[in-house]
C-alpha cells in the first residue's frame, strides 16, 4: 500500500533534565547536578561600550546590591528535545525492534524538528510521532550535534506495550533543580545566581545551554546528604511554584544565570543594599556565606578566603574558600551541591559567590567575584542605564 504523503510537521522546545552544573576539574565538582548544554551562550558578552560603562560604574562604587542566600528552583526551557538514548520497541508481532538503529543518532543530540515542524515539548514530540505513524509516513528528523545540523529518517513502529507509535528514542525536555540566589538590584530587580553555567559535561561543558525561556521559583530544603571525601554532599529540596520568590531567566552565562525578579525579597541580615567589592579589594581572611540548610531560612556561616586568583576569570575560579563554621561542617560536611551562588560577604561588602566544591576535600571550594558576574551579564547594561538616568521631580 502506498504511503500517504506527509506534510512537513514538527519541532521542539526543551526543558533539560538534571540541573545546574558547575564544572568539575579533576579535584572539583559542581555544587549542583549536571544538565545538558546545547548550543552557544544565550547572549554573548557585553559590547565594549557596555562593558566599559559597567566597569566605571562598579569602580565608582555606584552598584549596590541586596545579598541573596535564598534557595531557588531553576526551571529551564531550551531549544529542541535532547536524545538520552535508544530503546527497544515490542512490535505487534511480538518481536523486538530498534527503529533508530543505524541512523547515527547519539545521546546528547538535539532533535529540532520532525517533518519540518517544531515541537514545543516532549508530549508534542510524541503526538507528532503518532501522527506520522498513523498516516503511514516516515519521521524526518532535523538534528543538531554541536554546531552541525543533519537529517535522518526513522519509520515509526507500533508498540504492543504502549499501544502507540514509537521511534525507539528516549528524549527529555526539562531541567529542574536547586541552586542559590546571589544578589538582586533593588530598584530594577535584576538578579544573579549560581555563579556558573548550566551545562552538559557529556557534550560541551564550556558552553551554556541556549535558552528560549525559563524561570526561578522558591525552594525549601528538606534535608542534606552530608558530604565526605570523594563524595560531595547535596541539598534535598522541594520547589514551590506559588512561592514569593519568582523571576525570569534571561541569560545563562559561564559565570551564572541572570534575570528579573517579580518582587523584592527580604534579607534578615542585610535589609539595605551593600557595595560591590572590586576583585582587587577582596582580601584573604575571614568572610561569611549566606545559604539555606533548613526550610527557607537564610543563615550566615563563617568561611575563610584562603587564596585569590585575579587571573582565574576565564573559568570564574577567582577565590578559594575554606568552611570554618562548625554548624555548617556538622550538618553538611562543607560545601554541598545546591550551594552554588551562595553570596560571600567580607568587610560589609558583597565580594563573591560559592561555585565549586573540592571532591577530595569538601571543606574547601571555589568562588567567583561578584564583579566578574556583573561584567558577564548583558541585561545589566539596561539596568546601569536606568540607574544613570536623572530623576525628575513631578
Amino acid at each position: 500500500m502506498k504511503r500517504k504523503s506527509c506534510g512537513f510537521l514538527f519541532g521542539i522546545l526543551i526543558f533539560l533534565s538534571g540541573i545546574l552544573s558547575c564544572q568539575a576539574q579533576n579535584i572539583t565538582l559542581p555544587p549542583e547536578k549536571h544538565t545538558v548544554i546545547i548550543e552557544k551562550p544565550l547572549k554573548q558578552s557585553f559590547s565594549d561600550f557596555a562593558r566599559t560603562g559597567l566597569n566605571d560604574y562598579i569602580g565608582n562604587l555606584q552598584v549596590r546590591l541586596i545579598p541573596g542566600g535564598q534557595s531557588i528552583g531553576v526551571l529551564l526551557e531550551s531549544k529542541g528535545v535532547v536524545v538520552t538514548g535508544q530503546s527497544a520497541v515490542l512490535t505487534e508481532a511480538g518481536k523486538i525492534s530498534y527503529p533508530a538503529a543505524g541512523t547515527g543518532i547519539k545521546a546528547g543530540d538535539v532533535i529540532l524538528k520532525i517533518n519540518g515542524i517544531t515541537v514545543k515539548n516532549e508530549n508534542q514530540f510524541r503526538e507528532m510521532v503518532a501522527r506520522a505513524g498513523t498516516t503511514g509516513c516516515p519521521a524526518i528528523l532535523e538534528i543538531k550535534r554541536g554546531q552541525d545540523i543533519f537529517f535522518t529518517r526513522i519509520d515509526p513502529v507500533f508498540c504492543r506495550e504502549t499501544l502507540g507509535y514509537r521511534l525507539g528514542l528516549s528524549v527529555k525536555d526539562s531541567v529542574a533543580g536547586i541552586g542559590t540566589l546571589t544578589f538582586y538590584e533593588p530598584e530594577n530587580l535584576f538578579y544573579g545566581a549560581l555563579g556558573h553555567i548550566i551545562s552538559d559535561l557529556n557534550n560541551s561543558p564550556e558552553k551554556p545551554l541556549e535558552l528560549s525561556g525559563g524561570k526561578i521559583i522558591g525552594a525549601d530544603v528538606q534535608g542534606i546528604y552530608r558530604g565526605k571525601r570523594g563524595r560531595p554532599g547535596e541539598k534535598i529540596g522541594i520547589l514551590h511554584e506559588g512561592a514569593n520568590l519568582n523571576g525570569t531567566i534571561e541569560e545563562n552565562t559561564r559565570l551564572g544565570i541572570f534575570g528579573i525578579l517579580q518582587r523584592p525579597l527580604k534579607n534578615q541580615f542585610y535589609n539595605k543594599p551593600l557595595e560591590v567589592a572590586a576583585a582587587e579589594e577582596i582580601n584573604e581572611g575571614q568572610a561569611e556565606v549566606l545559604t539555606v540548610l533548613e526550610g527557607d531560612k537564610v543563615e550566615n556561616f563563617r568561611v575563610e578566603i584562603t587564596e585569590i586568583n585575579l587571573h582565574g576569570r576565564e573559568d570564574g575560579k577567582g577565590l578559594v574558600l575554606k568552611i570554618t563554621d562548625r554548624r555548617l561542617l556538622d550538618m553538611a560536611g562543607g560545601i554541598v551541591q545546591g550551594m552554588s551562588g551562595s553570596p560571600i560577604i567580607q568587610n560589609n561588602k558583597l565580594v563573591g559567590a560559592v561555585t565549586h566544591v573540592f571532591v577530595n576535600d569538601p571543606v574547601r571550594g571555589y568562588g567567583v567575584p561578584v564583579e566578574w558576574m556583573l561584567n558577564e551579564s548583558n541585561i545589566l547594561k539596561s539596568t546601569v542605564n536606568n540607574l544613570n538616568e536623572p530623576k525628575i521631580a513631578s
